[in-house]
């Protein structure tokens, strides 16, 4: 089935290098200047994937506001920042909203699409455990990867694609440290270490919200982290 992605970006040129570049990977491209109409369009369907600049038009953080809305209506929904802002506080921000990936403008096109294969992989890697992986449970962690759903003492935890496959990395390995490249290797992403720091902090966070007194991610310094049994 071919894959539909979303491109949400305000200046025109850039916006049709980028479709032009995904539809000669095969894929189906919807191109959006603005949020309002990106917004109509994906109340009524989803995309598979959708690719946001921060910035759009008269709205300076236009895009984190969409971000934030598409993430209301699914949390499994692969989103990525394509974005000329490339501060540390917009990188945080992007991914707190809950952004799989935020990357900035001098990428290339063959970058880019590398970085879409690679979320699409994960989403498809979703139906490919076997029976044995499809459910794991470590003490008050339940974890379903034929549903996508983590809960911790049966309050649900609500991850993105990209923490989903961080806790799954390090729940399969309990007591190993995992470094950042091995993270990395196992999300399917590639980011710089700061990023992946970054969303392990929002996993924690997200965890302290079902329990205050959570502490089983534990973050070994100069090693990476690990999932204390």
């Amino acid at each position: 089935m071919q894959r539909h992605i979303a491109i949400v970006e305000d200046e025109a040129t850039i916006r049709h290098n980028y479709e032009d570049a995904l539809r000669r990977f095969g894929y189906r491209v919807t191109g959006f200047g603005d949020k309002d109409s990106a917004m109509a369009a994906m109340t009524r369907r989803l995309p598979d994937l959708v690719i946001i600049d921060v910035g759009l038009g008269d709205e300076y953080e236009g895009g984190f506001e969409l971000c934030r809305e598409l993430r209301s209506m699914s949390r499994s929904l692969p989103i990525i920042f394509l974005t000329a802002r490339d501060s540390d506080l917009d990188v945080i921000s992007g991914l707190r909203l809950g952004a799989d990936d935020y990357l900035t403008k001098d990428i290339s096109l063959q970058h880019l699409v590398a970085r879409v294969v690679a979320l699409f992989r994960r989403v498809e890697a979703l139906s490919g455990m076997s029976g044995d992986e499809n459910m794991l449970e470590r003490g008050p962690l339940k974890f379903s990867v034929e549903r996508m759903e983590v809960s911790w003492k049966d309050q649900p935890v609500q991850l993105t694609v990209t923490e989903f496959w961080i806790i799954h990395s390090l729940i399969r390995h309990p007591g190993h440290v995992r470094s950042r490249a091995q993270l990395m290797d196992d999300a399917n992403v590639l980011v710089d270490d700061q990023t992946i720091t970054s969303h392990v902090k929002r996993i924690r966070r997200k965890f302290l919200q079902a329990d205050a007194e959570f502490d089983r991610l534990d973050t070994v310094y100069g090693a990476g982290y690990r999932w204390k049994q």
